[in-house]
């Protein structure tokens, strides 16, 4: 018998069964979909955070976690414990090996997109992705106390335009603390293009700028029976007292340890020092527990299906014995039958594998939008992982192996044994 001949008797024999194959099929394409997507998410994931600040050598902050500093300064997630006051900052530059220093002041926000408080240095040194530096889409950067320069996701969600007028809110995250900074509006001046971090999500605006919003609060509250309007604010000393962190840039990379030692070593105040990429490795630690159990879950899952695609091709055995008897009398030796059924087996894993990266790849363009809308993160298919082709082979394998169990028992099952089954 040709393989031509054996593959198109595998194919009209399946399709012959085909009600109760298409379910074994559809188990396959679901555990197909589920571990290629866990290993799409977690690849890009990694790829999304990694890509978020690259050219910086130390990030500089009150003393916390690394992890934690990482989180607030360069992601926007969670809250300082403390700041740095702007004396350290000032003498962070005259370190030496420092190039320079771009400092940071959270705490405020548009609605629930955070509002970033920086110098100018930070659109000439800050880098993301390949040490790509941040381009405007239009517009100019800061130039008055009250500009404003916005990411492209926000510009985009919100359908903010060049010369629009915004109000801050003080606080962070969707829920206003109670009164904002309505009394001192900014003007959009420039539209950042867009990067795929967290900077497509941020308002930025002059450190001076944040100073004055906050003239007339205290402790996080308006003072009462005080208040200064914009015009106002413009006359008064706005020098910032303290930052929320600060990203370094060094001349030579290989000063990184001793510059480190010295921040963390600082006796004006408690400092610490992180790299990022360290703290990067650190935060993998913490979720790569959960990265774990979700291929474990995937796995279990394509485990199931290619027991069930075993037990719907053993289950099928005995109504096709005497259709494998009359194969083994017009000339198809017991090896052939072994082939037949093992083919089969491939061909189902093969179509539930199409299947479900089908599904992966309809599922991918409907949401990719959401997700770089709520959690900055881009989901790319043209880049096929060395895990995904590991993954897709190891199913493919499976699915082989499985068949073979049936094929085994069909090759054992004498002509005789077929051509009168028992009932």
């Amino acid at each position: 018998m040709s393989r031509a001949f054996l593959l198109g008797l595998a194919w009209r024999s399946a399709w012959n069964r085909r009600f109760t194959l298409a379910l074994t099929v559809f188990s396959i394409a679901l555990s197909t979909f589920m571990l290629l997507g866990v290993e799409r998410v977690r690849t890009d994931l990694r790829s999304s955070f990694s890509s978020a600040v690259s050219g910086t050598d130390l990030i500089v902050g009150a003393r916390t976690g690394s992890v934690q500093l990482l989180l607030y300064s360069v992601f926007h997630v969670g809250a300082a414990t403390n700041n740095i006051r702007w004396s350290s900052v000032e003498a962070l530059e005259q370190l030496r090996g420092v190039a320079w220093v771009v400092p940071l002041s959270l705490g405020d926000s548009h609605r629930g997109f955070p509002v970033l408080g920086t110098t100018p240095a930070y659109f000439a040194h800050f880098r993301y992705g390949e040490q790509q530096p941040l381009q405007l889409r239009e517009g100019q950067r800061f130039r008055d106390l009250y500009e404003v320069v916005i990411g492209a996701e926000l510009a985009d969600r919100l359908g903010y335009r060049i010369g629009q007028r915004i109000a801050l809110a003080h606080g962070t995250g969707e829920i206003s603390l109670g009164a904002g900074h309505d009394d001192k509006p900014f003007t959009i001046s420039g539209i950042l293009a867009r990067t795929g971090t967290p900077v497509d999500r941020t308002a930025h605006i002059s450190l001076e700028a944040m100073e004055a919003l906050h003239v007339d609060w205290m402790a996080g509250a308006p003072l009462p029976g005080k208040s200064i309007s914009a015009e106002e604010a413009r006359a008064l000393q706005l020098q910032p007292r303290s930052v929320t962190a600060a990203l370094v840039g060094l001349h030579n990379r290989a000063a990184v340890f001793s510059v480190q030692r010295q921040v963390n070593n600082f006796g004006a105040e408690p400092l610490m020092s992180v790299l990022p990429g360290v703290a990067l490795d650190e935060l993998w630690d913490v979720v790569g527990a959960g990265e774990q159990a979700l291929l474990l879950m995937s796995g279990l899952v394509a485990l199931v299906s290619m027991a069930g695609l075993m037990s719907v091709i053993l289950a099928g055995l005995n109504e096709r014995r005497r259709e494998l008897a009359v194969l083994r009398t017009v000339g198809a030796s017991p090896w052939q039958v072994l082939a037949l059924l093992a083919l089969e087996g491939i061909l189902l894993t093969l179509a539930g594998m199409a299947l479900g990266l089908l599904a992966l790849v309809i599922c991918v363009l409907a949401f990719n939008p959401w997700l770089q809308a709520h959690f900055g993160l881009t989901l790319d298919l043209r880049q096929v992982t060395s895990m995904q082709w590991l993954l897709l082979a190891g199913l493919l394998l499976a699915g082989w192996l499985a068949s073979l169990l049936p094929g085994w028992r069909a090759y054992r099952l004498s002509l005789a044994d077929g051509l009168s089954p028992r009932i």
